[in-house]
């Protein structure tokens, strides 16, 4: 080979080599470094935080003359309802109805492992929590509304289960703080996971890959994700969105005051902010009641006098104080 073509095949090598990084730079490099990813990513609740008669936790202190013996109701719930149900295990229970195997509770408790058989606080979240107080393991449950999987288990085991709504809150979508798209209508996410919008662009957003994230299949904020769509089909999304820019959804206090991670912010739908007191008035489009839920043949009496006082002046204080809205 003579040096002439040496030359000119060292430099078709370099321009082709040069050619190849700068598609993969711009195809994902470029996109990665100023993604608005990440902070859709699901997190684990630390419940850890929100024990019962545990020195430091984040329970609100509720004033009350109610305090429950005898046979305590078992209480479970939606992870974004933990606060919830811990607050109202803290403020009428008696001490030393929680607990652990082991006898203390373990950091890695993200499911609710080493609570006891014989603790009055489990916690399953909602995939294995409905069936909990079907199979009557859990006397009551809070949640929001159960999926047509849930429903269906109930049914095929013969249990009426009773829903009362105790509290307010909103089913919010959320993007990453750097995301230039602070509002969408409900028909534009619902384009969105229907796949007819895949470009942030496409919504007033930056030239940006969507990528919709959705969560497990029976969760709440699956269902309650699966209402929103209603007759309209999730599409597939593009295989390059997991280089893109995510949406993904989940409960206003979940994300606001559990998570609270700081590169999430929520968006406005419809061009309403899902603040408290827009829930309140339910001007916010997407306002979901959750509920006490328990089988109605448990005979257990304190049962009645629990959702009661949910109901009342001061269980409404602690389902605000908790974090969410009142009902009544």
């Amino acid at each position: 080979m003579t040096r002439g073509k040496q030359i000119f095949t060292l430099f078709v090598t370099v321009v082709f080599f040069a050619a190849f990084n700068l598609s993969l730079y711009t195809l994902f490099t470029r996109r990665l470094s100023n993604n608005f990813s990440g902070a859709t990513q699901a997190q684990m609740v630390e419940v850890a935080h929100y024990l019962p008669h545990a020195e430091g936790s984040d329970l609100p202190d509720i004033s009350t003359d109610l305090r429950l013996s005898g046979d305590l109701p078992v209480l479970d719930g939606a992870a974004a309802l933990v606060p919830v149900y811990a607050a109202v295990i803290d403020t009428v229970y008696p001490e030393g109805c929680v607990t652990f195997e082991g006898g203390a509770f373990s950091d890695n408790n993200f499911y609710g492992e080493n609570f006891a058989d014989d603790s009055a606080m489990q916690y399953n979240n909602t995939v294995r929590g409905y069936q909990a107080v079907v199979d009557g393991t859990t006397d009551i449950f809070f949640s929001a509304a159960p999926s047509e999987a849930q429903k269906q288990y109930a049914k095929e085991k013969g249990v009426e289960l009773r829903f009362v709504p105790i509290g307010l809150e909103a089913f919010v979508f959320f993007v990453n703080q750097n995301n230039p798209v602070d509002n969408l209508t409900a028909d534009q996410i619902r384009k969105i996971y229907a796949g007819e919008y895949k470009n942030w662009s496409e919504v007033g957003g930056a030239n940006r890959i969507i990528n919709p994230i959705t969560r497990l299949e029976g969760s709440g904020s699956q269902t309650a994700f699966e209402g929103f769509m209603g007759d309209c089909k999730i599409g597939q999304k593009s295989p390059l969105a997991i280089a893109g820019a995510s949406i993904g959804f989940s409960f206003r206090y979940y994300m606001e005051g559990m998570v609270a991670n700081e590169k999430v912010k929520m968006l406005s739908l419809n061009g309403v902010y899902p603040s408290a007191e827009n829930i309140r008035s339910r001007s916010y489009p997407i306002v979901a009641e959750f509920y006490a839920v328990y089988r109605a043949d448990n005979d257990n009496e304190n049962i009645p006098v629990l959702v009661d006082w949910l109901l009342s002046k001061e269980g409404q204080k602690l389902i605000e104080e908790s974090g969410y809205v009142p009902i009544v």
